[in-house]
């Protein structure tokens, strides 16, 4: 699908003229890149569960009232695998690198499958807001540090029977032997590390450090979940800054306050297809 040429061309432009470059990214750029959590993908990992349990994608696998925790982590061993451990089905994160690896950027994001460390991304530009499939946390939670899961998760894949985990795989707290959980902010338990807490001041940091000059606001694929974290700030800091831009690549949901649509860039449609255009200017 090709995009509408101009906004392309004016991107482009942007991109290669900004001082820097904020990207501000949510669940539209990854299921652009392949990770779409209903479907046929759903349905090639999860028919079992779905037959099982009645629900049809993955975002409502990780709200059922499971019986047991083996149940829990059967489903949520897959999920966080195919979501977080496997390669990126479509080079949507590469493309984007490409076009910003000169340039002076940070990224903030809603994602939490790790995809832009994948690509290539330097970390210490990254800040996920909302956790990381890679980590668990003590559920309740005693204390305020993750764990990496890599291998507990290839296990609980490897060795569920019967849509469950074993009962010695279930993960559990280090220091209170409770349950543990995937570090994702669904509640007033979420679990901020001293790794989360680095990024956000890198984060703030940055902001801080162009608040004037050329600064492109690029925000791809953030729906109105949690508008107050990426979207909103993004309108704000567009308003006060006469020299900075807002572009905004999003399926169905390229829309722009009257306040700054006079600096804005609004393009409608995939942005994977919208990066492959952009690297062939």
């Amino acid at each position: 699908m090709l995009i509408e040429d101009t906004a392309i061309k004016q991107l482009k432009h942007s991109i290669d003229s900004a001082d820097a470059i904020v990207i501000g990214a949510g669940a539209g750029l990854s299921t652009s890149a392949g990770f779409t959590y209903s479907g046929e993908r759903f349905r090639e990992y999860f028919s079992d569960l779905e037959e099982k349990f009645g629900y049809h994608d993955m975002y409502s696998g990780g709200f059922y009232p499971y019986q047991n925790e083996g149940e829990k982590w059967a489903f949520w061993s897959r999920n966080i695998y195919y979501n977080r451990y496997v390669p990126t089905p479509k080079p949507v994160y590469d493309d984007l690198l490409k076009l910003v690896k000169d340039k002076n950027y940070f990224v903030i994001t809603t994602n939490v499958d790790h995809c832009f460390q994948k690509a290539g991304f330097d970390k210490e530009r990254l800040l996920y807001t909302q956790g990381d499939y890679g980590l668990f946390q003590c559920k309740i939670p005693c204390h305020a540090e993750t764990y990496d899961n890599e291998d507990q998760v290839h296990r609980m894949l490897r060795e569920q029977k019967d849509m469950k985990v074993p009962e010695e795989l279930i993960p559990r707290c280090p220091r209170c032997g409770g349950p543990m959980e995937p570090n994702l902010r669904c509640d007033d338990t979420f679990v901020q590390d001293e790794g989360w807490y680095r990024a956000a001041r890198r984060y703030s940091e940055f902001i801080d450090g162009c608040r004037g000059g050329k600064v492109l606001f690029l925000e791809l694929g953030v729906g109105y979940n949690t508008p107050g974290i990426i979207k909103y700030p993004f309108w704000r800091m567009t308003r006060d800054n006469p020299d900075a831009l807002y572009a905004i690549l999003n399926l169905g949901q390229a829309a722009v306050p009257k306040e700054i649509a006079d600096r804005s860039i609004c393009i409608d449609g995939d942005i994977g297809a919208a990066l492959q255009q952009l690297l062939q200017l």
